[in-house]
């Protein structure tokens, strides 16, 4: 009886550490350094031109304002290009963008050098 309720309190500890650990993991954010509101948000990986779901749909109201984080979804650590487009009707490509695991990846004005309208 009591291996069985050692045994029982090591996974409900197991449970609580893992639950912990989930919690501080913050996942992958990008911050929008820009000038201007972002509607859309895709990501390949570098160099493919193989855009994936908008992750702008992770966000409350659809967008990510100026100065506001985004929890990017889907994707692994590495290097992606990023296609976006902005409240002004801008759509622009940045390439070549590093992701880290559990950090946060920014993107400024001045990096939105290849842009359409």
């Amino acid at each position: 009886m009591v291996r069985g309720g050692v045994l029982l309190a090591s996974i409900a500890f197991g449970f609580v550490g893992s639950s912990a650990a989930a919690q501080d993991r913050k996942g992958i954010r990008f911050w929008n350094l820009t000038l201007y509101t972002i509607t859309s948000f895709q990501l390949s990986p570098a160099g493919k031109d193989s855009w994936g779901p908008d992750q702008c749909e992770n966000d409350r109201d659809g967008t990510v304002d100026h100065d506001e984080r985004l929890r990017i979804t889907g994707i692994e650590p590495g290097r992606y290009d990023v296609k976006l487009a902005d409240k002004i009707g801008r759509v622009c490509i940045v390439r070549n963008i590093e992701v880290k695991d559990g950090a946060v990846f920014s993107i400024e004005e001045k990096q939105l050098t290849d842009c359409r309208r």
